[in-house]
């Protein structure tokens, strides 16, 4: 079983960063493509940027130049800088992994929150 575990969140002024990581238990992590997840209170879960094997990566429109993903297939981590965060980026942020052809997995998440 693939275990995710992230961290890094917690409370920030608006306008500030956080950087949140997650590692994985998979030995073979560089075969998965990751990505990061938010559910805000009483919304749906959402995608928030995601990287795959290959590197390429996608945002979501909400958060396009100010957050940044990233990988370390070595220490088997992905992460997530934040910048200029907002109230509305407040949420849980999930890390999941999919491995083309197998399974999804996700992380028990971290909280964020953004508020004076």
């Amino acid at each position: 079983q693939v275990q995710l575990v992230e961290s890094g969140g917690g409370l920030v002024q608006p306008g500030g960063s956080l950087r949140l990581s997650c590692a994985a238990s998979e030995i073979i992590f560089g075969f998965f493509n990751m990505g990061w997840y938010r559910q805000a209170p009483g919304k749906q879960r959402e995608l928030v940027a995601e990287i795959t094997v290959a590197r390429t990566t996608n945002y979501a429109d909400s958060v396009k130049g100010r957050f940044t993903i990233s990988r370390d297939n070595a220490k088997k981590s992905v992460y997530l800088q934040m910048n200029s965060l907002k109230p509305e980026d407040t949420a849980v942020y999930y890390c999941k992994a999919d491995q083309r052809g197998g399974s999804s997995y996700w992380g028990q998440g971290t909280e964020v929150t953004v508020s004076s």
